[in-house]
């Protein structure tokens, strides 16, 4: 799956989904619940380096796989919606580009 920049692109928008996912679901509800602020800084830390690091693959991937606008705007947007990663991925499954190597 890594072989190719599409594939890259997949593994990444799942971890940065996955850190997101971890951040609402896991690292809020510490904070508010048992008061423990310092999960927030930590796993808020961890997702805003992966999600600077999605957007620049995404900008990458676009150049390299010539995406149109639409998948372009798709991977931006879903980065900002729980679970938006994995629906993306579904439908990149579906697609079929001219994979530039």
């Amino acid at each position: 799956m890594l072989k190719t920049d599409l594939g890259r692109f997949r593994v990444m928008g799942f971890f940065e989904g996955a850190s997101l996912l971890i951040l609402l679901f896991i690292a809020m509800p510490v904070k508010y619940v048992l008061g423990i602020p310092e999960m927030v800084t930590v796993v808020g830390s961890i997702h805003g380096f992966l999600f600077v690091g999605y957007i620049l693959l995404t900008l990458y991937t676009t150049y390299r796989i010539r995406w149109s606008f639409k998948w372009l705007f798709s991977a931006v947007v879903v980065a900002f919606i729980p679970f938006g990663n994995l629906i993306l991925d579904g439908r990149l499954k579906q697609a079929t580009f001219s994979v530039a190597k």
